[in-house]
């Protein structure tokens, strides 16, 4: 008995069909994905929660992610018929969008309303965020259970020699195709299955010498020459002029598309903190003596205070700031604070009972013979904005997204008919002029608005993008090419990010005059890409 592990011949089909039939079908390499169940990765096409901040979880989150976008789109253009492939693969990347949609506005209903956390006990507490985390991991619950009615890559079951079951998605393909053309009386049959030369040596290792681990090596290691073969090809000369351009083309779109979208809710919460600043309270000289604070303090400086035998109990305080003051037999119990902090104050003899009140807030202090019991636990969220910003900066996020919906459905109608080079190429255009109304967004209704008008316009080159990607790549290189380009897109938008906010406050033209360049560039590039509107995939 052995143990084979060897990388399997590409094959293609072709099929004909028996005598009468009006047309030749032909399907040439479906695409190649190599693994052994139904693509259970594309749940995380939908998985938009955020990790908890754990630094495995966003690891694992991003994993999950990144590694289903190129399977999904490589593994739906198999599927689609020649004249309608450009629409149906717009259609699909709209779903990214409705996801997008769903958890702007799941974050917008929770997070911003503090009563859907609650605690157990005096010491653990359950933020409301937690609760969003929870919602947004419904979709991909769902995903999960969707995909097991999904037929597998008939590409899969040719490489792994299931002949029957990949005949058996074809047919399911074409039976579907031809009712929905009006011509269900249409027989399909496979007469033919052309399998190329075998490239690879089969590499055996006998089951009586080799163990477990050292057979999972040989199979790691024969799945990374794999994809390295794969990723050198992208680059041979037949795709090195096409694989670079491409790599551009992704990079300038990404690094002024998300560099954008993360630069506009900044601003605004800018402006937001200018204007909040503008209405602080200030005290100074306060001697209170024997008083009860109950209630909530806001947006406040309290200078050269004295407090003495005070009781602050079920006290909220929001944005709050304590500087050069004294705390004498005081009592706290009960406290919620966010922003909030004491600056070279004293605190004697002062009882600190069930609050957040942790060490970080105290600046330069000193703390005598003061005590702290049941201090809460669980993870402190500081929310520095009051609860109107906080909608505000969510229905912001929410209403951005939405406004990429008209654009996503505009260029699915218009995909095959206009071409993919001109929606490229137009829409980054009008993205790179929507960008001078920037100069002209002083308030927050403005950032708004430019920020809808953007992400409208901007929407369509991306679909163009995500087709072009896929037809311009043969079905054994389609997707490594679009996941070393996919990853290629997160690094420039983590440096757009950067950048892009590092001015905020500071240059408004600086981020504006960058994704203007950017975007003009893209769209020079793009016009020297091949158009692929009306092409069979290789």
């Amino acid at each position: 008995m052995s143990f084979r592990a060897f990388r399997r011949p590409q094959g293609n089909i072709q099929q004909q069909r028996q005598p009468g039939a009006s047309e030749k079908l032909t399907l040439v390499n479906a695409q190649k994905t190599k693994i052994h169940h139904r693509i259970w990765r594309v749940a995380f096409l939908l998985l938009i929660c955020p990790a908890t901040g754990h630094p495995v979880l966003q690891t694992l989150s991003g994993v999950g992610i990144g590694g289903s976008i190129p399977i999904v789109f490589s593994y739906f253009s198999e599927f689609l018929a020649q004249e309608k492939r450009g629409e149906h693969l717009s259609w699909l990347s709209m779903f990214w969008m409705i996801g997008g949609i769903y958890a702007s506005a799941m974050a917008w209903a929770i997070i911003p309303h503090y009563g859907w956390s609650f605690q157990m006990g005096s010491a653990y507490q359950f933020h409301s965020w937690r609760v969003f985390v929870l919602v947004c991991a419904f979709p991909s619950v769902f995903a999960i259970g969707a995909l097991n009615t999904m037929p597998e890559s008939p590409r899969f079951y040719l490489e792994n020699g299931k002949h029957d079951e990949a005949w058996m998605v074809l047919k399911q393909v074409h039976d579907t195709n031809m009712r929905a053309k009006g011509h269900p009386e249409r027989v399909f049959s496979v007469t033919q299955i052309k399998t190329i030369k075998q490239e690879d040596e089969l590499v055996e290792i006998q089951s009586e010498t080799g163990t477990w681990y050292h057979r999972w090596m040989i199979r790691i290691l024969n799945l990374s020459q794999q994809v390295w073969a794969n990723f050198h090809q992208c680059f041979a000369p037949e795709y090195r002029r096409i694989t670079l351009m491409m790599m551009a083309v992704w990079f300038t779109m990404s690094f002024s598309y998300y560099g954008l979208t993360v630069w506009f809710p900044d601003m605004i919460k800018h402006l937001q903190n200018i204007d909040y600043a503008s209405r602080t309270k200030y005290f100074s000289n306060e001697r209170v003596i024997s008083f009860n604070f109950n209630f909530t303090l806001e947006n406040q400086v309290h200078k050269n205070g004295e407090y003495q035998n005070d009781k602050f109990i079920g006290l909220k305080l929001k944005s709050v700031i304590f500087e050069d003051s004294l705390f004498k037999d005081c009592y706290f119990e009960d406290i919620t604070s966010s922003n909030t902090f004491f600056k070279n104050c004293t605190f004697i003899a002062t009882m600190f009972y069930n609050t957040d009140l942790f060490d970080y807030k105290f600046i330069n202090s000193r703390i005598l013979n003061s005590t702290f019991l049941h201090s809460k636990e669980g993870c402190q969220l500081d929310f520095s904005d009051d609860i109107n910003n906080a909608y505000m900066i969510y229905f912001v996020s929410f209403l951005g997204t939405l406004a990429v919906l008209p654009g996503n459905i505009v260029s699915a109608l218009l995909m095959d008919k206009i071409g993919r080079l001109r929606m490229l190429a137009g829409s980054s255009v009008m993205s790179c002029i929507s960008c001078f109304f920037l100069f002209f967004g002083n308030s927050e209704s403005a950032m708004i608005a430019l920020l809808c008008l953007f992400g409208g316009v901007s929407i369509a080159s991306w679909n163009a993008l995500d087709v072009l990607t896929v037809e311009l790549y043969p079905s054994d290189k389609r997707t490594t090419a679009f996941g070393f380009l996919n990853a290629l897109c997160k690094l420039a938008a983590v440096l757009g990010i950067s950048i892009f906010t590092s001015f905020v406050g500071v240059a408004k033209a600086v981020p504006i005059l960058l994704a203007s360049a950017a975007l003009a560039l893209g769209s020079f590039l793009a016009l020297k890409l091949p158009e692929t509107r009306g092409q069979v995939l290789q």
